[in-house]
């Protein structure tokens, strides 16, 4: 089977998102792959359990992709074999009420990661650079004092934005958290059938909304944001990766040995060491237990 190789999915100059390949073949079927990733998904679980222990890292995975690219499922597979208490999902929807009343921003910091766990957000604060920048009258909703209308969500009202998330992100890492963006790298005739998929299927049948088709219809447009940001946003703090996402396993695969191999890398994420009090009653600590 083809190694994973960090270097070849993370994203270090400005990208054409129509040279990124959408299927990785790993030179393997698809049950050699779910294997791999058995594997590895344990050695992440583990490794999570010292990062828990340690408490001083977090660790924020963004996950971003058009619609039928595999999140759900991939976040089911890759963090089975975490203990609960280390991993948190959160899947950000259409903004409430509430969150209309603070910036953009407020409800991706309530739901960071604390030290010591894995934040996994589907769908992230991106979404305020993509689905707001194909659809600018979203801006309106809000309600901010610079925009009174369409004609106000400009061009320098984006590189604002992008500004403020840069700033966002690098607070996050200069504090300890780890952070990971996988673009999970969805064809379009891939989304067709997996769109048909789930009206052919009845299991699946839920899953499929009318407005799937409605944003299909703006596919170039949004590549042309998701092209942007990445290329506007790929900072060493905060990489970028492609996930070739129209092969699941292989993609869940990539996913799980890149933040496996990306962490096994700080060489100071290891469990703490009894105090010299406690070190030195261990025995009697181990007698009064023996003697019950």
């Amino acid at each position: 089977m083809k190694k994973i190789k960090i270097e070849d999915h993370k994203i270090t100059s400005e990208i054409k998102l129509s040279n990124l390949p959408s299927l990785l073949d790993l030179g393997a079927n698809d049950d050699d792959v779910k294997n791999a990733l058995k594997k590895v998904r344990r050695k992440l679980g583990k490794l999570q359990d010292t990062l828990y222990a340690h408490g001083k890292y977090s660790v924020l995975v963004c996950l971003q992709g058009m619609d039928t690219s595999g999140k759900d499922s991939l976040i089911r597979e890759v963090f089975k074999d975490f203990n609960a208490r280390g991993v948190e999902v959160m899947s950000f929807k259409v903004p409430t009420s509430l969150e209309l009343k603070h910036d953009y921003l407020w409800r991706h910091y309530l739901a960071l990661p604390s030290r010591g766990k894995f934040g996994v957000h589907n769908r992230t604060h991106y979404e305020n650079v993509l689905v707001t920048r194909v659809h600018p009258n979203y801006i309106l909703g809000e309600k901010l004092p610079s925009v009174q209308s369409v004609e106000d969500v400009n061009e320098e009202f984006w590189d604002i934005r992008f500004n403020q998330i840069n700033n966002f992100e690098k607070h996050l890492a200069e504090n300890g958290t780890v952070i990971f963006k996988f673009f999970m790298n969805l064809s379009k005739d891939e989304q067709k059938l997996r769109l048909l998929r789930r009206l052919d299927l009845k299991e699946k049948n839920w899953k499929f909304s009318a407005g799937d088709l409605k944003e299909r219809k703006l596919w170039d447009s949004y590549m042309d944001c998701y092209e942007d940001a990445i290329n506007r946003t790929r900072k060493e703090h905060a990489p970028w990766f492609n996930i070739p996402a129209d092969n699941k396993p292989a993609a869940r695969l990539a996913v799980a040995t890149i933040l496996y191999d990306t962490l096994r890398q700080y060489k100071d994420i290891e469990e703490p060491e009894l105090d010299d009090k406690t070190k030195a009653n261990i025995d009697v600590y181990r007698q009064q237990l023996n003697n019950e």
